[in-house]
């Protein structure tokens, strides 16, 4: 498309409307991320296609051809690595991947492609896919191998429905399929979430947009007539029911979360905690054996959207429809930063495991000798790194260091810090018990900040001048457009909350009476991160990002799917020796097979 300048001397002709610039590479404190592939990027809409040939997308397919990729289920990718012997494998990885992608009413399968020969690393080839399904008046939503049973002669696989349904497939055994609440019986709403339980080869959960979890058995029959319950606890915002049947049969447990759609879920790193963000807001976590809350979170507004753990299962990290990323401390039972770059909402986060590690605090010299300071914390120099991907095509990476995990009172603060009792500190973990705005940090210079001693887990209190350090350097314009900023994001409504007043079903917190408490405080209350690196990757919403040890794989909903190589690091999983993959899907891809109609 062109725009002709009129009026404009002659040589002026028309001038190309410049589409804003995906980045290819980005740079961080370790070296430079790159994108693996073509070097320009076929462009949406009628641009003018790069050199070579290009990656068709979902707008081209027939998946796609009724509706737009903004009205498909968000694209989701689902990866197992397969430990081989290595005599299996002469000259290569002993270890081959499958990879699972959904776009539209379309499932494909990726895998190795062969050993290639001494050296070559070549294990994925995202351009041919081995497999394909095509359903018929469903559209797959979500999907999760079963990571503990993966070997050469099973890859079980989980394929959430957007009628409700959940299916499971053998990759290897073609004729091994089974389906779960196939008449509906059991839920009605699309499966929002699927995941098998943490080193189990049976077991599964499925959350449901009607905010219904479900606890699964792979071996077990669903019934042929609707389940009945039977209440076997509840609590703030939740209550489970088991299924009454004199036979084994599925469900074998139901969870009622919160209000409306349960999102998305995740245990923690030991498998015993299960962390749940619902469309009303919530972040919950439970002990998933006991069925006990352990601890939650209110969003600043909006559903949150998706949750992450980190590498130790201290924090967990959600993103969702107030564009922010909340970092929520599962030891203190507090929000102890919010991350501030997106533009829109956050549809994943996750962290990356290979980057950030535990350092024990190096010592100078003489300070064996000096006294030891009471003001002065002796944390470990911890470091994490995450991402985030959003629905206004860009990714984030975030840094959350000692700083803010262990802020340090101003020098300011430091007689009154000295002179409280351990009667003053704020009881971590318990934010319920909290007053509404007494319990909650007070301006410097109003005599009421308090403080633990040092050997204490710092709470909210010392959150507070961790905030006006960090945000200190922003003028009085800066504070006033962040304040009309947030304030205007507060009134947009996409999440179809009921107005104050109307009729509540369970568990729903009012956010105007939880604002400014441990649930949920405010903007100037805990650190605002600032992204590390905020860049334009897509020209559709990203859903997907991993992290992996050599590179970092998005996914649009477009259908593309990109690696980005780490600093130093040749790409070996997830791509072709050192060009990586760059792969558009759709039905039409000249190497696709003809697919399974289901």
């Amino acid at each position: 498309m062109a725009a002709v300048v009129s009026g404009a001397a002659e040589g002026l002709a028309a001038l190309p409307a410049q589409p804003l610039e995906l980045k290819s590479q980005f740079r961080t404190r370790e070296g430079s991320y790159r994108l693996l592939g073509p070097e320009s990027r076929p462009r949406a809409g009628p641009a003018a296609a790069p050199p070579g040939p290009s990656p068709p997308t979902a707008g081209s397919g027939p998946a796609a051809a009724a509706l737009g990729p903004a009205a498909l289920p968000p694209v989701r990718l689902s990866m197992v690595r397969l430990a081989l012997p290595p005599a299996e494998e002469p000259g290569g990885p002993a270890e081959r991947s499958r990879v699972c992608f959904n776009l539209g009413r379309e499932l494909y399968f990726y895998g190795g492609a062969g050993s290639g020969g001494r050296g070559s690393r070549r294990s994925l080839d995202l351009h041919k896919p081995i497999d394909k399904r095509i359903y018929k008046g469903t559209q797959p939503t979500c999907h999760d191998f079963n990571q503990f049973t993966a070997a050469a002669d099973t890859i079980g696989l989980l394929v959430g429905f957007s009628a409700g349904q959940v299916q499971y497939l053998d990759l290897v055994k073609k004729d091994t399929s089974k389906l779960f609440n196939e008449e509906r019986l059991i839920d009605k709403t699309k499966v929002t979430f699927v995941k098998w339980l943490p080193e189990t080869e049976r077991l599964f959960l499925a959350s449901h947009a009607s905010g219904h979890l479900y606890l699964y058995d792979a071996e077990q029959p669903c019934g042929a007539t609707a389940p009945q319950y039977n209440l076997l606890t509840q609590g703030e915002g939740f209550s489970v029911f088991a299924c009454k049947s004199k036979t084994p049969r599925n469900p074998l447990l139901k969870w009622a979360v919160g209000e409306g759609a349960l999102n998305e879920f995740a245990f923690s790193p030991d498998g015993r905690s299960l962390a749940c963000v619902s469309q009303d807001g919530c972040l919950r976590v439970f002990h998933f054996d006991s069925m006990l809350l352990q601890g939650m979170m209110k969003s600043y507004f909006g559903g949150l959207l998706c949750v992450c753990w980190s590498p130790d299962g201290r924090y967990v990290v959600t993103g969702g429809e107030d564009d922010l990323v909340t970092v929520w401390s599962f030891a203190e039972g507090r929000v102890v930063a919010r991350g501030h770059g997106h533009k829109s909402w956050v549809n994943a986060v996750a962290f990356d495991p290979f980057t950030g590690a535990a350092q024990p605090p190096e010592l100078s010299g003489g300070e064996e000798d000096e006294p030891p300071n009471p003001l002065v914390r002796r944390s470990p120099a911890v470091t994490y790194r995450f991402g985030s991907a959003g629905q206004d095509t860009q990714f984030c990476l975030w840094d959350l260091t000692e700083d803010v995990l262990y802020p340090r009172p101003p020098l300011s603060c430091a007689r009154t810090l000295t002179r409280l009792g351990d009667a003053s500190i704020p009881v971590p973990g318990l934010p319920r018990s909290l007053s509404r705005s007494n319990s909650l940090p007070q301006p410097a210079g109003t005599g009421s900040a308090r403080g633990p001693p040092p050997d204490v887990p710092l709470a909210l209190g010392i959150g507070r001048f961790a905030t006006l350090t960090l945000q200190e350097h922003k003028g009085p314009s800066n504070a006033e457009k962040e304040h009309k900023r947030y304030h205007s994001l507060g009134n947009i409504s996409r999440s179809g909350e009921k107005p104050p007043g109307g009729a509540r079903s369970r568990g729903r917190l009012d956010t105007a009476k939880v604002l400014g408490t441990a649930l949920c405080p405010r903007i100037h209350e805990v650190p605002l991160l600032e992204p590390l690196i905020c860049k334009k990757i897509a020209h559709e919403r990203l859903t997907v990002l991993l992290f992996l040890e050599d590179c970092i794989v998005t996914a649009c909903q477009e259908g593309l799917i990109c690696t980005w190589a780490r600093p130093g690091k040749a790409v070996s999983v997830l791509g072709r020796g050192r060009e990586g993959f760059w792969g558009g899907l759709s039905s039409q891809n000249g190497g696709s097979p003809s697919g399974t109609v289901v």
